[in-house]
C-alpha cells in the first residue's frame, strides 16, 4: 500500500491522518473483498476471502477499539497479497 511506503508502525501513532486513511482502505478492500465472486474464490482458495471481510467489519463496528499492531500488520503484510489477487474492477 503506497500510504505505507517508506513509514513505519509508530507513524500510525503520530499521524491520525494517516492512520484514518490506511483504516479507510482497508475497510474498502474488505467490502471489495466481501463482494468478491464465487468463482474467483474458487480459484483462489488461498486468499483469506473471510478474514479480509471481518477485519473490514471490525473497523467499521469497532472503530474505538482498533488494534493499531494488527492495522499495520494487516497493510504491510496481507493486503499487498490479497490486492495482487483482486481484479482492478472488484476494487470498484
Amino acid at each position: 500500500m503506497a500510504y505505507c511506503a517508506g513509514r513505519r508502525r509508530e507513524d500510525l501513532d503520530n499521524d491520525e491522518l494517516l492512520r484514518l486513511a490506511v483504516t479507510k482502505l482497508v475497510e474498502i478492500v474488505g467490502e471489495a473483498a466481501k463482494n468478491v465472486s464465487p468463482e474467483l474464490q474458487a480459484a483462489e482458495p488461498g486468499v483469506p476471502w473471510a478474514a479480509a471481510a471481518r477485519m473490514r467489519d471490525r473497523l467499521i463496528h469497532h472503530y474505538f477499539d482498533i488494534n493499531i499492531d494488527i492495522l499495520w500488520q494487516t497493510v504491510t503484510e496481507d493486503l499487498p497479497k490479497l490486492l495482487e489477487t483482486l481484479p482492478p474492477t472488484e476494487l470498484g
